[in-house]
């Protein structure tokens, strides 16, 4: 028994031969590149990190390299996690996409790691198309309307918004003092460029036409960083 468990925790001990270990790294590589393009197609604009695009591909053929050192070897896979798990990443990920990329390159090293390159292939071009697809859905850009009038105009304010927007504009913030108060109105993009055509006028004529606005900002939030 203490035999075959031992056995057990020392795994293969078999060493990779230099060309399987090059064809392991070339296929770690390829696909990586394949995670590369993948990247830059879905993330147009601004949001494009281009040094975390060719972080995919290090990460890809990193973890194929440590997979062809653990092998089927339980003990060394732990010590291994346990190194592993000294390491603290305070970056900041940027877009929730970028989690599945970092999944994506990792599971490619260890499959081209242990020599699955079929696996590997199949999976990397299924979620290469999924990406192709819905990759370029973005979230609904968020319109925050910031209107600073007198007091005597606030319920000609709040009037006028509801007449504009109608129930598609929610107030969030309403801050007073004696003299002024401050709205905060958040609309759909989509919700406010409707009004804006049914209308025929935007709204900051509509508020400016009541007399007394000292302001009207309309503000653009999206959740995505950088974009």
């Amino acid at each position: 028994m203490k035999q075959e468990l031992y056995q057990l925790l020392q795994g293969s001990t078999s060493v990779v031969g230099l060309e399987d270990a090059a064809l392991r790294v070339l296929m770690s590589a390829i696909l990586g590149l394949v995670i590369f393009l993948s990247y830059w197609i879905s993330h147009a604009g601004t949001i494009y990190s281009q040094k975390f695009n060719v972080n995919l591909v290090t990460l890809t053929v990193l973890t194929g390299t440590v997979m062809m050192v653990i092998g089927s070897n339980v003990a060394l896979s732990l010590g291994m996690v346990g190194a592993l798990s000294i390491v603290r990443f305070r970056t900041a990920i940027k877009d929730a996409r970028d989690t599945t990329y970092i999944f994506w390159a990792i599971i490619c090293g260890i499959c081209c790691g242990v020599s699955q390159f079929l696996a590997a292939a199949v999976g990397s071009a299924a979620v290469f198309l999924l990406m192709l697809v819905l990759g370029r859905i973005r979230n609904d850009v968020r319109t925050l309307i910031v209107i600073r009038s007198a007091r005597a105009r606030e319920l000609a304010v709040e009037g006028a918004v509801y007449d504009y927007l109608s129930a598609r504009a929610s107030l969030r913030v309403k801050n007073t003092t004696e003299s002024s108060v401050e709205f905060i109105y958040e609309v759909s993009r989509r919700d406010l460029d409707r009004a804006q055509q049914a209308a025929g006028v935007p709204i900051t004529e509509k508020l400016y036409a009541l007399g007394d606005i000292e302001y009207v900002n309309v503000v653009a939030q999206n959740d995505e960083i950088g974009s």
